[in-house]
């Protein structure tokens, strides 16, 4: 008689495995006592490692004599809901990713460890009653006056976090504890969620913005799965449109999801729901600390948080009440996690939106063309907003041919005369440029050596101000040399301009204008993006240079002028969606100019004024621009017209990338039936990069379910391969880039 598979619990563990694993159930604990989505310690192979449980009380997969009992229980409850473990399932068999890392993915940090969870409570620190710069007991302490003198800047009489505090710099803890240690800083503990005020004032929407609330959210509608894209130029509500639509879900009972792109729009879009709602509201963020991110997320879990924004990971964050999900800016490529687990946080929601009853809302200016492809099937909902809110108009785009023009850094005699004309108006003025540094080149003079980076095909950008060459594709940083290595000429020649070079040349220029530059190299520090947008807003700086940090919704009432630097960069590029982000970036861009009463004036320096994307979208907008590069994707058969998945590998030889892909080309080509193209495999665009070879298989199909079928069916015989023991290799399903 066949002896009977015993009880077990099935649970995915965050190792590169594409299974999960039969565990009996931890001494004392039945195997139907442990809920699904736990969390439980197990032991494989000598490491301790904390897995989610998938199911429980199923009988095993494997012989009795191999099982081995989990080690203990975390959770009395699932951490993870039904819901949310089912969009871990989908992420992982969509992107054919091993499902433990997915599920690990999907909890912040400290919620990935042996540990019990926390309150609902994060500590906050504030003044004690008499202590200020001037307190005798810092007399002698420099920096404990400086950290009390930030207190006083947030203001000294609130409560304040972990992220807050962060902005005075490395070391803030230390400094706190001895300023607890003399009393002048107490210590409390207070709610991780953004305090409820509401009571701010709601603007009577203008008729396009009714309209898009009332289409996607029906005031007499039931609940239910419907995705909208919400095209709107810039400056004309959109951000009021979601408000109200937030306003509806509340009313019906339901949870908001609001995804923002970058951390740098988080702060300010908090401020604008605290004014307008008295609920509380989670964020959620890398910026935040391990406990504020842990918090945030269970309370929200919880279903404590009727609202919760956050960036690209919070799509995965448990919202039992979900009711209406929220991408801005839904173009953005930084939806799209280009590490480990290669998901893309638009796509997700609007999986997610289904699975759960909840509408989802697409918003952008400049939608991706796979969004505009799906709206015009009719595979979304599609509103528009076609004018900019108030008496706002739409700036005037003027293309400045700057062939065989001598320039000043990169700047024209005509952009340079705007600029002085709109800051002697008192007017501010934006010069975009996406290259960040004071030069994208070093070369000598005297033999043409340029300083390459010894770990990737690139040259190094030079940074005057620290006086130093990085790399901004692998991070290695070198002194500046003082003579050419190879022929030993002194002072090689910085070639081209970066925002640190436009800076400079601007603050000699323009010697009483103050000059404010935002871009990577200046908001390393936690809270600095936050304090130069707050010093934008106070009007301190009418002149700002920045790169495309500075397009991302930025609301900058007094900027009247955007000049473009460099408009030519995304003209030329390899990359087939080159043509889709320049005119993405240069709409956005361009959208920061006259968002108030004054007209704005925006000026595209160009050697190429007669491109046809540069013109349509210059005469007939960025709609006319989209159906010009669909136009191209259709000749091409390349996405919306097609789905791609990439296969990436590297080694620290030549050789063995190609020579891997080469025979996972030849393994899968006849699983592919005619039904995939497999091309390649090819070196990288850029084939060396951080001191390994780089190459590529890109694989395309017509419809997804063969290319998915293909996957399916290969991948584990590409594990097996003996050329995947040499390489480091990822599967990337559609791939935002073809880096």
């Amino acid at each position: 008689m066949k002896t009977p598979r015993p009880s077990v619990i099935r649970v995915a563990v965050p190792l590169p495995l594409r299974a999960v694993f039969d565990y009996l159930p931890p001494p004392g604990l039945a195997a139907t006592e442990i809920p699904v989505g736990a969390r439980v310690v197990v032991r494989v192979g000598r490491r301790r490692l904390v897995g989610l449980v998938c199911e429980a009380g199923v009988d095993a997969c494997i012989e009795p004599a191999r099982l081995r009992p989990a080690l203990a229980c975390l959770d009395s409850v699932p951490l993870i809901d039904a819901q949310t473990l089912a969009l871990i399932r989908f992420a992982a068999d969509y992107y054919h990713h091993p499902i433990g890392e997915v599920a690990m993915n999907a909890l912040p940090g400290l919620l990935r460890e042996d540990a019990d969870l926390a309150a609902g409570e994060i500590a906050v620190w504030r003044l004690a009653s008499g202590a200020g710069t001037a307190h005798p007991a810092v007399a002698r302490a420099p920096r404990q006056r400086a950290l009390l003198a930030h207190f006083e800047a947030l203001g000294g009489g609130q409560a304040h976090g972990a992220d807050a505090l962060a902005g005075f710099g490395d070391g803030w803890r230390a400094t706190l504890r001895q300023l607890l240690g003399k009393g002048l800083v107490l210590a409390e503990r207070r709610s991780c969620l953004a305090p409820a005020r509401g009571g701010g004032v709601w603007p009577t929407p203008h008729a396009a913005q009714a309209e898009a609330v009332e289409a996607i959210w029906p005031a007499s509608g039931e609940m239910s799965f419907a995705a909208h894209l919400l095209e709107g130029v810039t400056g004309s509500g959109k951000t009021e449109v979601y408000l109200r639509l937030i306003e509806r879900a509340l009313a019906a009972g339901r949870q908001a999801l609001v995804l923002v792109p970058e951390i740098g729009l988080t702060p300010q879009l908090l401020v604008r729901f605290r004014e307008r709602f008295a609920v509380p509201i989670a964020a959620l963020h890398s910026g935040l600390g391990d406990g504020e991110r842990r918090c945030a997320w269970l309370t929200a879990a919880r279903g404590e948080a009727p609202i919760v924004i956050g960036t690209r990971s919070a799509v995965f964050t448990p919202m039992p009440g979900l009711g209406l999900i929220v991408v801005d800016e839904e173009h953005d490529a930084s939806f799209k996690q280009q590490e480990n687990l290669r998901y893309h946080a638009r796509d997700l929601a609007i999986w997610r939106g289904r699975a759960q009853g909840a509408r989802v809302v697409l918003g952008s200016a400049t939608p991706s063309l796979e969004t505009l492809h799906h709206a015009r099937a009719g595979r979304y909902g599609h509103q528009r907003l076609l004018t900019r809110a108030g008496a706002a108009k739409p700036p005037r785009l003027r293309l400045l041919d700057i062939r065989h023009k001598r320039l000043d850094a990169g700047l024209s005699a005509q952009l340079l005369a705007a600029v002085g004309e709109r800051l002697a108006a008192g007017e501010q003025v934006l010069l975009f440029l996406n290259r960040r540094g004071f030069a994208p080149v070093l070369i000598c003079q005297g033999c043409g050596w340029v300083a390459r980076c010894p770990r990737c095909d690139t040259p190094m950008t030079y940074h005057a101000q620290a006086r130093s060459l990085r790399c901004h594709h692998c991070d290695r940083e070198t002194r500046l040399p003082e003579a050419c290595p190879e022929c030993g000429q002194v002072d090689p020649m910085p070639l081209g301009q970066g925002t640190e070079r436009l800076e400079t040349v601007l603050a000699a220029r323009f010697p009483d204008a103050g000059v404010l530059r935002i871009d990577r190299d200046t908001t390393r520090r936690r809270g600095a993006l936050a304090e130069r947008l707050e010093a934008v807003h106070s009007g301190e700086y009418p002149l700002l240079v920045g790169t495309q940090m500075l397009t991302k919704g930025h609301h900058f009432p007094s900027v009247t002028l955007v000049g473009v630097i460099d408009a030519d960069q995304g003209l030329y590029s390899v990359d087939y969606r080159a043509h889709e982000r320049l005119a993405q970036l240069l709409v956005q861009v361009a959208g920061r100019a006259g968002r108030e009463q004054q007209p704005g004036e925006v000026m595209i320096q160009t050697g190429q004024p007669e491109h046809p994307l540069l013109i349509t979208l210059l005469r007939d907008g960025y709609p006319a621009a989209a159906e010009l590069i669909l136009g191209e994707r259709r000749a091409t058969g390349m996405p919306p017209y097609s789905h791609l998945a990439l296969l990436r590998a590297e080694a620290p030889g030549e050789a063995a990338p190609v020579a891997f892909l080469a025979a996972a080309a030849m393994a899968l080509r006849p699983l592919a039936a005619r039904t995939v193209d497999l091309l390649g495999p090819v070196p990288a665009p850029m084939p060396r990069r951080a001191g390994r070879y780089r190459a590529q298989l890109l694989l395309r199909a017509g419809t997804r379910a063969p290319l998915h079928r293909l996957l399916q069916t290969g991948l584990s015989q590409l594990d097996a391969l003996p050329e995947a023991r040499r390489v480091r290799w990822s599967l990337d399903v559609d791939p935002v880039d073809l880096y």
